[in-house]
């Protein structure tokens, strides 16, 4: 397969007469073009960095893939970045066969906690001296706007690992009181080799949230990244094995799903799988888990999360919540405040301030100051993404903002709001991942419990009220693995992450992720003759 390439223009867009001739664009909407700037029409900025790793890092060593492919990384005009080694099943093999070497045989298990501690440590110190290469990396590959890697992401990257450094020579078991004489004890014991696949919107936020806990609790890990953005991965993986990190403990695959993931997840020797992805896939990967060796999966996935404003809501501060609950990383977050749930006295007001700031919102390229929002991350979800707001208009929704393609180049999309959106249509259900705002009316707190709670989804919720009485109510009603009162996208390192119902096993972050790679062993030792018992 030769590298893949894209072209820098897409030819499908949605245009403004096609939304005017069914009949539920609003006149409202009619200053549509009035987006805060033109910056994706400008002459691209030219990333501050120079990519140097692109290949597999298997071993320590960074090697080429066993066969001749390679895949494209596209930046913000869908032009190519630089050509990635492809993994396959063979390189997932050596990555393997180089963590189950380096867990039974090397020095990393075998090592103090308190060793381990220090490289993690000395690793997140590397990490802050090239944070901004590491951040125009990832706003390259990924799309995301720079001053989001660098105020947001890079920093809870570091202190995700300077979490996980802290937890390091704290993990222990417990003795317990046997109703005999005898001794028990449990050992807390690292699993061994960790699987671990990670998406595309956030990946370095991903690699932390996964690679942190398995090495401090003293497992190996072979990662597959996604295939859009591998080139952050391999950077700070570079880092980590300068700062001290042993041969063989993290290896980097970059590689597809159906090839290198597919491998990775029914793979014999491996102990444990992590994944980060949408629903569907999770489901494959957790059937190749158990036809294989059966091993635990811990799976984050996909949502259509309920944000709610209540009636006694400051309506100005709600806007703004929503919009970031919505919009932040161009829509293309799994917990994103998708179903924007407004209570029927303040919607009209809410409806007519959304729409204003969805307006303002500064679209642009992602290295130009001031911009909120990037392209999406290729074509395939740019024409996801349109084809959903074509969706939204057939079923009779009002589009008060955004429906478009902005600009010519890249993938960029207008931020987009709709208003009488109803339970049963697709954006109101369907994960879309994108800049597409859905508003419904509710009239009481029973009904809006119950209409949020009648998803597939449970990942996350957002509660906007004054009142106590509500919001706690609203926290033990909702089916949800996190519930934000008046707030949204608190991630601290201390926090657990994960869903309910089709949105995952298992929590990520927090004291919560160590148990996903920790075997419990009891051991128990007859005494004789014991003093006290």
């Amino acid at each position: 397969m030769a590298a893949r390439r894209m072209s820098s223009l897409l030819s499908s867009s949605y245009a403004s007469p096609l939304l005017r001739s069914l009949g539920t664009y609003s006149g409202r909407g009619s200053s549509i073009s009035r987006f805060s700037t033109a910056a994706a029409l400008e002459e691209p900025i030219t990333p501050p960095v120079k990519v140097e790793y692109t290949k597999l890092l298997i071993n320590g060593q960074f090697v080429d893939a066993a066969s001749v492919n390679s895949t494209c990384v596209n930046n913000i005009t869908g032009q190519l970045i630089a050509d990635v080694a492809e993994g396959d099943i063979e390189d997932v093999n050596r990555a393997v066969s180089a963590a189950r070497k380096a867990f039974d045989e090397g020095p990393w298990p075998r090592m103090t906690a308190y060793e381990r501690s220090r490289i993690l440590l000395r690793f997140a110190d590397l990490v802050e001296q090239h944070a901004d290469e590491i951040a125009a990396l990832e706003a390259w590959d990924n799309g995301k706007p720079y001053e989001q890697a660098t105020s947001d992401e890079i920093p809870l990257f570091i202190r995700l690992f300077r979490y996980y450094a802290g937890w390091a020579d704290k993990i222990h078991g417990l003795t317990i009181q046997a109703d005999g004489p005898h001794h028990v004890e449990t050992l807390h014991e690292p699993i061994g080799v960790a699987g671990q696949i990670i998406p595309w919107n956030f990946p370095l936020l991903m690699y932390s949230w996964k690679v942190g806990p398995a090495l401090a609790c003293g497992n190996t890990v072979v990662l597959k990244t996604a295939e859009q953005t591998p080139l952050s991965a391999l950077y700070v993986s570079k880092l980590f094995h300068e700062a001290g990190l042993p041969p063989g403990v993290l290896n980097i695959v970059s590689g597809y799903g159906p090839s290198a993931g597919a491998a990775l997840a029914s793979h014999m020797d491996v102990d444990k799988l992590a994944f980060t992805g949408s629903t569907e896939t999770g489901k494959i990967v957790l059937g190749l888990a158990a036809k294989s060796n059966l091993k635990p999966v811990t799976l984050e996935l996909g949502g259509k999360s309920p944000f709610i404003v209540c009636e006694d809501a400051n309506v100005d501060e709600a806007v703004d919540l929503a919009h970031a609950a919505l919009f932040y990383n161009q829509g293309q977050c799994c917990c994103a405040g998708s179903r924007t749930f407004v209570h029927e006295r303040v919607y009209d007001e809410f409806i007519e301030k959304a729409k204003a700031r969805a307006l303002k919102r500064v679209v642009g390229d992602p290295f130009k100051k001031g911009v909120e929002q990037g392209p999406q991350v290729d074509s395939e979800q740019f024409d996801k993404i349109l084809k959903y707001i074509r969706s939204g208009v057939d079923s009779g929704a009002t589009l008060e903002a955004g429906g478009q393609r902005f600009g010519s180049n890249g993938y960029y999309i207008q931020p987009t709001v709709f208003s009488n959106v109803q339970d049963d249509m697709l954006i109101a259900k369907d994960e879309i991942f994108g800049p597409v705002q859905s508003i419904l009316k509710f009239k009481d707190t029973d009904e809006v419990i119950r209409r949020a709670n009648a998803s597939h989804f449970g990942l996350a919720a957002g509660v906007f009220t004054q009142n106590l009485d509500t919001a706690n109510r609203m926290t033990r009603a909702l089916k949800a693995g996190t519930v934000w009162i008046n707030c949204f996208d608190v991630f601290d390192a201390a926090i657990p992450f994960g869903g309910y119902k089709m949105s995952g096993h298992g929590r990520e972050k927090g004291i919560y992720s160590l148990h996903n790679y920790l075997q419990v062993k009891a051991v128990v030792t007859r005494l004789k003759n014991p003093a006290w018992l």
